[in-house]
């Protein structure tokens, strides 16, 4: 995808390799876990990692016996990456993969649908991702959920600062965000993500809220950091992840198609 001078900048500053190794952020890493490691076909499968950073996922992929391919546009992120056993990564463009047809067994997307604030640029990036899956492949797309802004400013105490409400509110009413580092996100309604995978060519979806509503608590990292109390975390979560009436509560949402024979 293009990636603006402003986006660069920030993902030049080389910390997204800790993003979800860390506090609260690692609840989307683990639930994210949780749920792939129940859809994907087994290892040694083929996995297209898309938008897949410095590798975070793309490293315990790759210790289960998974063959990962990665892309990435920051040519940082790739270079962390090449460091990872069994780990292939390329710097490239989420909407022009330079895969074959049909050459991959899954197909992750866990970030490149929030940057790519325009919906044509969405569903060139599912498109391609559903040219590259093989027939009955899972296709896995991250998103971010419209009112996540609100509700994690206000549990950050952000939302008391007239800038930061205003670029939340304007995320939870258009879905698009100007982030105070510059660059323009993507937020979406969980119906709408339905309705784009719809468009890029497949048919029923599963929905999965990564956090609920426990993202939130203001001891999470305590729950986190007890394996006890995480286990517990995760099953209640796993429990109710995709009741509707909850889908919207998380941060985001992971919606899960396989493309059609």
């Amino acid at each position: 995808m293009d990636v603006t001078a402003e986006l660069h900048a920030y993902y030049e500053q080389d910390k997204e390799h800790l993003r979800l190794r860390e506090g609260a952020q690692r609840l989307e890493f683990w639930r994210t876990q949780d749920v792939l490691r129940r859809i994907l076909p087994a290892a040694p499968a083929r996995v297209l990692d898309v938008g897949g950073g410095p590798g975070a996922h793309a490293e315990w992929l790759a210790a289960d016996g998974y063959r990962v391919a990665l892309l990435d546009p920051i040519p940082l992120h790739v270079e962390r990456a090449a460091g990872l056993p069994g780990v292939t990564p390329v710097v490239g463009d989420a909407r022009r993969l330079p895969y074959p047809d049909a050459s991959m067994d899954a197909v992750l997307l866990l970030g490149p649908l929030y940057h790519l604030a325009d919906r044509a640029d969405r569903l060139l990036a599912l498109s391609e991702a559903r040219r590259v899956a093989r027939p009955g492949a899972p296709v896995a797309a991250a998103t971010i959920n419209r009112h996540s802004a609100v509700l994690g400013m206000i549990r950050l105490g952000q939302y008391v600062h007239e800038p930061d409400r205003r670029a939340a509110r304007a995320a939870a009413e258009g879905g698009s965000m100007l982030s105070p580092r510059g660059f323009t996100a993507y937020f979406h309604d969980p119906d709408e993500v339905a309705g784009e995978f719809a468009d890029a060519g497949f048919g029923d979806v599963a929905r999965y809220g990564l956090e609920g509503a426990f993202w939130l608590y203001g001891d999470v990292d305590d729950w986190l950091d007890d394996p006890v109390r995480r286990a517990l975390m995760l099953d209640a979560q796993r429990s109710m992840e995709s009741e509707p009436s909850l889908l919207g509560v998380s941060g985001h949402l992971l919606t899960v198609a396989r493309k059609q024979r």
